[in-house]
């Protein structure tokens, strides 16, 4: 068993019969939405909304039922992965491109879990490239005002064109060399005209699954 899966796996146990539960996306969630799946076939009760259209699919090949905010006004918890994460729980998401929908559940959620492996643990945030979602409309424009903020963007391309996002957008991947005040940065990319949402996410983690240096589970709370 690799450290993904046994972060992933320890989160499933803190979802309870009757819970609405946020799905998160990436390689360690995967783990959490398998074991999900085969506590549902042992009879919990749940129902998932997913991050992303990848995840919903495999929430449905495992057979967790889903649903929607128009169905449900509350999520009780939710569980997601992080590309880094930082002494204070804060962290760098988007990666696998869903960082939008991801930050909207996380901030719905009653308790957000993060499951991260050791390598992602990081002493400050900007050694993982900044994903900054960006509506298509004037992007070059955009990029030029997120360029101004000290870093050097570039769009995220796939087969050769531009990521899509599942909400149509588009991504730059933003270096930025040192993010030693996140929640500034997170508020002054949020206020260029064309940005939708970045990956930074400051003080929404309430809980993260990790393992320690003797390879064994961690859970920090903030």
């Amino acid at each position: 068993m690799n450290e993904k899966q046994w972060v992933g796996e320890k989160a499933a146990e803190f979802v309870k019969d009757g819970m609405v539960v946020g799905l998160g996306t990436g390689s360690t969630v995967y783990y959490t939405l398998k074991r999900l799946g085969e506590l549902v076939n042992e009879g919990l009760s749940i129902q998932g909304i997913p991050t992303s259209v990848q995840t919903e699919i495999i929430a449905k090949e495992f057979g967790i039922p889903l649903t929607n905010f128009l169905e449900v006004e509350h999520i009780d918890l939710a569980i997601d992965g992080a590309d880094e994460v930082d002494l204070h729980l804060n962290l760098t998401k988007g990666g696998g491109g869903a960082l939008l929908r991801e930050k909207i559940i996380a901030k719905a959620a009653k308790t957000f879990i993060v499951v991260a492996d050791s390598s992602k643990l990081v002493e400050k945030l900007g050694t993982f490239l900044l994903p900054v979602e960006v509506v298509p409309f004037g992007f070059s424009v955009t990029e030029r005002h997120i360029r101004e903020l000290g870093c050097s963007p570039e769009i995220r391309l796939k087969e050769g064109k531009p990521f899509i996002t599942d909400n149509g957008n588009y991504i730059f991947d933003c270096n930025f060399p040192d993010i030693p005040y996140p929640e500034t940065l997170e508020r002054k990319l949020n206020m260029i005209p064309g940005v939708v949402e970045n990956g930074l996410f400051v003080g929404m983690a309430d809980m993260l699954v990790t393992l320690g240096e003797d390879k064994n589970i961690v859970v920090k709370r903030t």
